[in-house]
């Protein structure tokens, strides 16, 4: 990872920010709703709010400054996520037992940490600030992870709760028509350009030839969905992979998830309660599997992930649907027909697998175990969502799924040959 932190602001203000944001996120909940765990790839709000708060403790205060110890030493099992280097860990599968430590224990640590940490930042040298650079996107990470999994505890509920009053956005009912935007592809470059912040995966920098292609001016709609569904997409095993044919008969899949009929219409779940689907909002909770049946259906394709960023390289990474403050995650679309788009509203699912970058290098230590372990058997997404928040994304950024998932904010932008 880039060792430089981000200048737009101190580090000090930042940390506030990002931290007071993972806190007013969980705010709305009980204790009962931030503890259950919905499945196994899930995990309970507090299990978040707790572990993002030992990664600052391990990392920064338990390795560099003197005299630091532990507010709780029995802790340390329970919230280490997957550092081997850090030794034996609660089973993932089971965070949703962890009815004590209680969310008010838990906030109270998350105190005791930051008092810590801002008392300690000012003598911090340069590495362990970088390390608090890397916590505070860390905890962006887990706050798009609480959201998706806040939703999908709820979802497991019947009374369909609501988190968040209703979102009031501006949005259209009636779908747009595609357009498409040609790319010249040719030799391009793509992965960190070394300025500000970036993780590992996203270097180094090399380059990539690329057939001249064109992208879809925005993603697919609910509405172009349903169309899918009405010709039969989920029931014709030659618009399949293989595998993905396999999962959708395993599991019976005939919709995007958090899709329900209700009185002959259909409506979607989501943070803001259970409500009809907006025609022209991106359709979201796909897996990789229907986002390439979709494509195949509409005589398309999904994008690699070097004509994706090539596409993003002068976009604006502030632009789109994306998360500000506490409130309802639900992607809209704020402009039509601009590649600027192209960051926010749903992760877009590339062809392209989570794999190393030619000369690719972990972290040196137990950091180096954040994302290079994991390039095995997963895919790639681009561009941010409604869940991220604003400021976490780049062009360069790889976000991962195995290509069953799709109870994250996810879906799908078209390319052609071009």
């Amino acid at each position: 990872m880039a060792t430089q932190a981000i200048m737009d602001e101190d580090l000090a203000a930042r940390f506030r920010r990002v931290r007071g944001l993972s806190r007013d996120l969980a705010a709305p909940l009980s204790d009962a709703d931030a503890t259950i765990q919905p499945h196994p790839d899930a995990s309970p709000t507090k299990w978040h709010l707790a572990h993002t708060s030992w990664f600052f403790e391990t990392f920064v205060l338990r390795d560099h400054v003197p005299g630091y110890r532990s507010h709780d030493e029995r802790w340390a099992y329970l919230f280490n996520s997957y550092y081997e280097g850090e030794g034996e860990r609660h089973a993932r599968d089971r965070r949703g037992m962890l009815s004590r430590p209680s969310l008010g224990e838990l906030l109270d640590y998350r105190e005791a940490v930051d008092f810590a940490l801002l008392g300690a930042l000012p003598r911090l040298p340069q590495e362990a600030q970088a390390l608090v650079e890397l916590g505070l996107q860390h905890e962006q990470q887990h706050q798009e992870l609480m959201l998706m999994d806040m939703l999908a505890a709820m979802a497991e509920n019947p009374l369909r709760p609501a988190v968040w009053r209703p979102a009031t956005v501006s949005t259209s009912s009636t779908p747009q028509g595609m357009q498409w935007s040609p790319q010249p592809g040719g030799l391009v470059e793509i992965g960190h350009n070394g300025s500000g912040f970036a993780f590992d995966c996203e270097t180094p920098r090399h380059r990539v030839f690329l057939e001249p292609y064109a992208l879809a001016d925005r993603t697919v709609t609910n509405a172009e969905w349903l169309q899918f569904m009405a010709g039969g997409g989920y029931a014709d095993p030659l618009l399949w992979l293989a595998d993905g044919w396999a999962w959708v008969r395993a599991n019976a899949v005939a919709t995007p998830l958090y899709w329900e009929e209700v009185g002959g219409a259909w409506h979607r779940f989501a943070l803001d309660g259970l409500r009809p689907i907006d025609p022209a909002a991106p359709v979201c909770h796909v897996s990789f599997y229907e986002a390439d049946a979709f494509a195949r259906w509409a005589g398309a394709r999904l994008p690699t992930e070097a004509e994706w960023e090539a596409a993003a390289a002068k976009a604006d990474p502030n632009g789109g649907h994306q998360l500000d403050t506490a409130g309802p995650a639900q992607p809209h679309f704020a402009k039509l027909h601009e590649l600027r788009e192209l960051h926010g509203n749903v992760w877009e699912w590339t062809a392209s697998a989570f794999l190393p970058y030619p000369g690719f290098k972990p972290a040196a230590g137990t950091v180096g175990e954040y994302n290079g372990k994991f390039m095995s058997g997963q895919m790639v997404l681009r561009g941010g969502s409604c869940a991220t928040p604003r400021g976490h994304v780049r062009a360069s950024y790889r976000n991962f799924f195995y290509p069953h998932q799709r109870w994250m904010f996810s879906g799908v932008r078209l390319a052609r040959d071009d």
